[in-house]
């Protein structure tokens, strides 16, 4: 007769070792899935900066060339796709305080399409303006600068 012993009848996972590779797995998902969203929406807001990087170029031979800054996208000699998650800038804020010309353009984030919120990037003549509210205290874990801002 064969008797079979309790390691040759054994034929799956018992329940604890399933609750603990479980519960191994949830540790790591709180840990990780986060800093993938993180991860994710900094990527999304970089759109903004290249954007709005391109415009300036842009604008500082519009100006070269005109004497003013251009009041809207279409007048720049460069064609950009419209941003994928920020609103379509067409607008440009134009001024001339005592006699020195500015500019402003924004860009808002869509809050159905992002976890972090509404938030809006805002670039300048003197390049990205310390009044972006991707600087505040929840939308700074997500933004693409590494230090420092311009002022307006």
């Amino acid at each position: 007769m064969w008797k079979l012993s309790a390691s040759e009848n054994r034929k799956g996972f018992t329940l604890v070792e399933l609750a603990v590779v479980i519960v191994i797995i949830g540790v790591l998902a709180a840990f990780g899935v986060p800093r993938f969203l993180k991860s994710v929406e900094r990527t999304k807001a970089s759109e903004s900066f290249a954007y709005l990087a391109a415009v300036r170029g842009a604008q500082e031979r519009y100006i070269a060339k005109e004497g003013i800054y251009a009041d809207a996208v279409s007048k720049l000699d460069i064609v950009l796709a419209s941003p994928t998650y920020f609103s379509d800038p067409t607008t440009i804020i134009t001024s001339n305080d005592a006699g020195v010309p500015k500019w402003k353009l924004i860009l808002t984030r869509d809050s159905t399409t992002s976890s972090w919120g509404a938030y809006t990037v805002i670039f300048t003549q003197n390049g990205f303006c310390s009044d972006s509210t991707i600087l505040s205290t929840i939308a700074s874990d997500i933004s693409p600068l590494s230090a420092g801002v311009a002022s307006d």
